[in-house]
């Protein structure tokens, strides 16, 4: 396997936020690729555009982003291939269908394959987000991770009917303080035209029930935004939607900056 020169993207900051994005990459080694079937080369299950989302949104906010895709590995599933949440439907550490259920591989993975991307990929990712993490908590006493996620509203094999706009999760209460649970309520409830929900369907993936440590300082929130906010369809190709990330930015602006100003009450 020859993974990119750099499976990790990280930009840094000063302030004491972090945005993780492990599903942004579209990056697939060619030997990966060519295990694909048609169906899994389409890419259907990437956070399309959430990179560029969050561009420039607030200041000072430390990025950890991937440049691999999901189907290589996912990086926001345990190490250990447990269910994130059992008894529903869901796609695995290596996804052997999309999120419509359908096979995605002419060549399934093997648990050799497993193992070297949890090696060439999902662990330099999470070494990223540990070190940087570690970072801001030791210049400011508290580090927030605030992870990022999109995906499409209407996914049958998934959940019933259509997701809400805004899809928060904190692993019920337990990965970030309430102060900023309740600072992320505050700011989406005062948009207008989006629609949200508190530890729904998504209550934050491994990434955030991992690191999410209030007692130790260091919290985590994922926020899962449906697609259709800020695309102008939720399929092929994907095209970033213009004003309709231009109604949602200055919401997501107003979470990030309410989180930044209230992480020195929340210093360890």
């Amino acid at each position: 396997m020859n993974p990119p020169l750099d499976p990790v993207e990280i930009t840094r900051g000063d302030s004491p936020l972090l945005l993780g994005m492990p599903h942004t990459g579209t990056f697939l080694p060619p030997e990966i690729l060519a295990r694909l079937n048609a169906r899994g080369r389409q890419l259907t299950d990437t956070d399309w555009h959430i990179d560029r989302l969050y561009a420039d949104l607030i200041p000072g906010a430390t990025i950890v982003r991937t440049t691999f895709h999901r189907y290589v590995i996912d990086a926001n599933r345990p190490p250990g291939a447990e269910s994130l949440y059992p008894g529903q439907n869901t796609t695995g550490l290596i996804p052997l269908t999309d999120f419509d259920g359908e096979p995605i591989w002419s060549t399934p993975p093997t648990d050799s394959d497993t193992a070297a991307r949890l090696s060439a990929f999902h662990q330099p990712y999470h070494a990223a987000i540990a070190a940087e993490l570690a970072r801001i908590h030791a210049r400011h006493g508290v580090a927030i991770l605030y992870d990022c996620h999109s995906i499409r509203g209407h996914i049958p094999f998934l959940f019933d009917g259509r997701l809400p706009d805004m899809n928060i999760g904190t692993a019920d209460g337990t990965s970030c303080d309430a102060r900023i649970t309740q600072a992320v309520m505050d700011a989406v409830e005062r948009s207008k035209g989006h629609s949200h929900v508190l530890n729904g369907r998504f209550k934050g993936g491994w990434t955030t029930r991992h690191y999410g440590r209030p007692a130790q300082g260091v919290h985590a929130i994922q926020m899962e935004l449906a697609q259709s906010t800020h695309l102008e369809t939720e399929t092929p190709p994907f095209a970033y939607a213009e004003e309709k990330a231009a109604r949602l930015r200055p919401i997501l602006a107003d979470i990030l900056t309410r989180l930044i100003d209230l992480a020195p009450t929340l210093r360890s």
